[in-house]
């Protein structure tokens, strides 16, 4: 007994696990500064809701970084490892691109191509700390150095999301920009003094960088298994993502002002979504991958069912602050749960030789419910009402939890040989 603690404290309180906390920060911070900061100075600038709108095709870099993927996985910089260079590389960008952001007053052309080189730098230093994080983190600790770098990703959103804005109050643009883009600094310092784990040797031409992950990932697995991982992939989180996509539009029609809705909605929600992913890594320890996806999954799929429940309610009128708060907090925590688990599968089956490629791909693939799927949610809630489309949500969860008994049978782990 004595002995599994210490083993358990020990996988928690790692520098590992530290490392996967400040590269999530790190990795985090630049796409919140797309989304709430540059937003803010745009519109202090003077700048029409309409082109801050187009800003928002800066983030076209993300859905895409497959594409360019393969490069890191082939090619070696600075003689600090293929992914130790990338990291430091893209940082250093990041920084210089964030301070400059500051400088460009009203005019926006600059400001854009600031925002599109963010965008390239955070996407490319994402493949490059997801591939870092794969390869150093052993089997074991998946599940939480998983959670723990999705947790401060979230929690980084928070500095150009608030702790900027407020400075905004006091100070000029230029060092609000210039303060914001030194809080990557840690990240820098702490990927300067790594250490990256040797793994296997990079693919010996870029068009291997491109064509192997594709061959090696369907060798492994075979064809059928192969498009079973891409189906389970797509459907994990359709239902959970789809909830949640027009979640302020729900709290308004349900009566709430914006006050009550920022204040519980939003910190509620982020807290709670925090939480399911410290304890969904932390149980992962002792149960595994496999046992984690089936149960966070299926905790994912219930709580859904508490948005139905304060739907029906705010038939009634508007719905006490109690299940409000209950509501939001048990999806969010559910949601959390169930995204430790899928992140945490994700790195598991990829292939060290080519994880930049395969962890960029996979990603991806699970943003295409976000991207189409959640494009139709307003349309689906115009004709079947909220309750009811929160119950179709809970149905839309179902196949990617029966696709784990192909997938990640309970007492198994993941149906994959990584060589």
């Amino acid at each position: 007994m004595g002995d599994g603690l210490r083993k358990f404290s020990a996988s928690v309180f790692s520098p590992r696990m530290g490392m996967c906390i400040v590269l999530g920060f790190s990795s985090g911070m630049p796409l919140y500064v797309l989304i709430t900061l540059l937003s803010a100075f745009l519109r202090k600038q003077g700048a029409d809701l309409s082109v801050i709108g187009f800003f928002s095709l800066v983030m076209i870099p993300y859905t895409w970084k497959f594409a360019w993927a393969p490069l890191l996985d082939r090619f070696e910089i600075f003689g600090l490892g293929r992914r130790r260079g990338w990291i430091l590389a893209t940082q250093i960008l990041l920084m210089l691109s964030i301070a400059m952001m500051g400088f460009c007053g009203a005019h926006f052309l600059a400001a854009a191509w600031l925002a599109l080189a963010v965008a390239v730098c955070s996407a490319t230093q994402d493949i490059a700390i997801d591939a870092m994080r794969r390869e150093f983190l052993s089997d074991s600790e998946m599940g939480l150095g998983n959670s723990l770098f999705v947790n401060a990703y979230r929690i980084a959103g928070l500095v150009p999301g608030g702790l900027s804005l407020i400075i905004a109050q006091f100070l000029p643009w230029e060092a609000v920009f210039v303060l914001t883009a030194l809080c990557l600094l840690p990240g820098f310092l702490i990927t300067l003094r790594a250490k990256e784990k040797k793994t296997a040797l990079a693919p010996r031409t870029l068009k291997a960088a491109v064509v192997e992950p594709w061959r090696d990932f369907i060798g492994r697995n075979g064809l059928s298994h192969a498009l079973l991982i891409i189906a389970f992939v797509f459907f994990y989180k359709l239902g959970d993502s789809m909830a949640t996509a027009l979640a302020t539009p729900f709290y308004i029609d349900l009566g709430y002002d914006l006050a009550t809705i920022g204040i519980i909605a939003k910190n509620v929600g982020l807290w709670s979504t925090v939480a399911g992913g410290i304890l969904g890594g932390l149980f992962m320890l002792r149960i595994g991958i496999s046992r984690a996806l089936w149960v966070f999954g299926a905790g994912q799929m219930v709580t859904i069912a508490a948005l139905a429940i304060l739907a029906h309610a705010g038939k009634s009128g508007i719905p006490s602050l109690w299940l409000f708060s209950f509501a939001v907090g048990a999806e969010a925590l559910g949601s959390g749960l169930g995204t430790a688990a899928f992140v945490s599968y994700i790195a598991s089956i990829t292939n060290p030789e080519y994880t930049a490629t395969q962890f960029a791909i996979l990603t991806s693939l699970s943003a295409v419910p976000r991207t189409f799927c959640n494009a139709m949610t307003g349309i689906l809630i115009n004709h079947l009402g909220w309750e009811n489309f929160f119950i179709l949500c809970v149905i839309l969860a179902i196949p990617g939890m029966a696709l784990l008994i192909w997938i990640a049978p309970f007492k198994g782990e993941p149906k994959t040989e990584i060589p």
